[in-house]
């Protein structure tokens, strides 16, 4: 018998409590309490480890554990040998420079500055990538008070509303360094684990539900050639005859942005009785 898939997942931060819900729409179990750091679900054949995001690229890189849910920001940073291998469409960050209000206005204005950052291995491979000399001082957490402080002249961060950066006093300046997302992550040139199709198969079935919605709705055969054109489905719609004569019943999966317009549509080519339903998981 084959053992666990291992699975790292973020135990606190912004990724924590997403990354539990896909998971848990995936059909895993998952932990109650916050306090728990493992988690074996017999069923699913798989055990999950609840670790700082930070840590997670490095466990997974080394081989310690077989797949990883973190950051892009963090994989990157983190300088691990492992390998993004599936974007998870949450969590979705930009990471940016910051002074005190007109004290910089462009990257090039970086030379010979104080840089505070928790991120130091993505500000360093930045600069060296745009040429541009400056110190680099690691700071854990908080690194928007290093200016205040005296001990740096801009802070490099992920920034997601940019609200706690205005409230120290800074303002952003220059385009985004990177933008993240929270991503899957395996072992970089190493074998996929046994039971990762399955892990994959029913994590991309979330996904694609979550962009997807059910529509459901009754039409007059007459009308149907352009009511199907409007939603043509995965593979096609499905069609079954109603019992008021000349009149077919229509299912189809349809992209959940513009749902509401394309219920308008339909109704306007003679749609009835026009259903939206949320598809929680699926296969396709």
């Amino acid at each position: 018998m084959s053992r666990p898939l291992r699975i790292a997942v973020p135990n606190k931060g912004a990724l924590s409590e997403a990354s539990s819900a896909i998971l848990r729409e995936s059909g895993y179990r998952q932990r109650r309490d916050s306090k728990e750091l493992a988690l074996t679900d017999h069923e699913n054949g798989v055990e999950f480890f609840y670790l700082r995001p930070r840590d997670i690229a490095l466990y997974v890189g080394e081989g310690t554990l077989d797949l990883g849910i973190t950051g892009r920001d963090l994989l990157l940073d983190s300088g691990a040998d492992a390998d993004e291998v599936m974007d998870l469409g949450f969590g979705g960050s930009r990471f940016h420079f910051a002074a005190r209000p007109g004290a910089y206005r462009e990257w090039s204005d970086l030379a010979g500055a104080r840089i505070a950052t928790s991120y130091v291995g993505i500000v360093t491979s930045f600069l060296e990538r745009e040429g541009i000399e400056a110190s680099v001082t690691r700071l854990d957490g908080a690194v928007e008070t290093s200016i205040q402080l005296g001990v740096a002249d801009v802070v490099a961060d992920v920034v997601e509303t940019g609200s706690t950066l205005r409230a120290a006093g800074l303002e952003i300046f220059g385009e985004p360094v990177m933008t993240s997302r929270a991503v899957l992550v395996t072992r970089r040139g190493g074998e996929m684990p046994d039971g990762f199709d399955v892990f994959r198969r029913r994590v991309d079935g979330v996904l694609l539900a979550r962009s997807y919605v059910m529509m459901d709705y009754d039409i007059a055969r007459e009308h149907l050639e352009p009511a199907t054109a409007l939603t043509p489905g995965i593979e096609g719609p499905t069609i079954s005859p109603l019992q008021r004569e000349g009149w077919v019943a229509v299912r189809a999966m349809v992209p959940r942005a513009g749902a509401q317009r394309l219920m308008d549509e339909l109704y306007g080519v003679g749609a009835r009785g026009i259903l939206l339903t949320d598809i929680h998981a699926c296969r396709i």
